[in-house]
């Protein structure tokens, strides 16, 4: 069964602790820690080793998505304490200055891929030159802002078959178009299902749906008809095959 949880920012925003009081009893072992504005994430950082986390076998944290360059240093240093804990950090590559001190947290920083609103880090080809300046890097692959760039979901397809090696994290959710998150929808569900057999069963799923607590379970059923499990084995040319044409159908 995928390991599907929630973003704390999707369901409390701004606040970490009311999104784990939320998820406290909702059946998920896989958990993101939003700290999506900058004024988050040193309370978030400061409160880590007080947090009870111990339900969570996945906790990955959303760093975050605007800052001057000038607190590129201090942000890079609270972020450091996340990573002593072995948590990867998701980052939006639009932010990064200083590439050399982002590479020094290997294969514990996952690159998020951009909506349309960005003019880089949105296609395989734009995730490639990033990834070349950060070899060591994984992919945090949003399935919403890809359907967004592309809602024929080729795109989506050139991702998982150039850079599904690098694939530590989904994000999933709808996306609009004003670029903000929406619960999935029967068209996003039909839409992800078709690549759905690219992401293999043990990737952390993370909804960034923005539903109310009573709505939170029924939120990882719809994600879990909108990934279902890919097989098991198999030729993964025929695989990538067929998710091509099912893709472009």
């Amino acid at each position: 069964m995928r390991p599907i949880g929630f973003s704390t920012g999707a369901l409390a925003y701004s606040d970490f602790r009311r999104g784990l009081e939320i998820l406290r009893d909702k059946r998920t072992a896989t958990i993101e820690l939003s700290a999506l504005r900058e004024a988050e994430l040193a309370p978030l950082v400061a409160a880590l080793d007080s947090l009870d986390l111990s339900p969570y076998n996945y906790v990955s944290v959303h760093a975050p998505s605007k800052y001057q360059e000038g607190r590129e240093a201090e942000i890079l240093d609270l972020l450091r304490r996340v990573t002593s804990h072995g948590w990867p950090i998701v980052l939006h590559p639009d932010v990064i200055h200083n590439v050399a001190a982002w590479n020094s947290f290997g294969s514990l920083l996952l690159i998020e891929n951009m909506d349309k609103r960005n003019n880089f880090g949105r296609t395989a080809r734009e995730l490639s030159d990033i990834f070349e300046k950060l070899p060591q890097a994984g992919l945090c692959f949003d399935m919403g802002h890809c359907r967004q760039v592309d809602p024929t979901m080729n795109e989506s397809y050139l991702i998982l078959r150039d850079l599904g090696d690098r694939l530590r994290q989904v994000h999933l959710s709808d996306v609009n178009s004003r670029s903000t998150h929406d619960p999935l929808s029967s068209s996003s569900i039909d839409a992800f299902e078709k690549v759905a057999c690219l992401i293999p069963e043990n990737i952390p799923v993370i909804l960034e749906s923005p539903v109310q607590e009573k709505d939170v379970e029924q939120e990882i059923e719809q994600a879990r008809f909108a990934l279902p499990v890919p097989p098991s084995s198999g030729d993964r040319g025929k695989i990538l095959s067929t998710t091509l044409h099912r893709a472009i159908a």
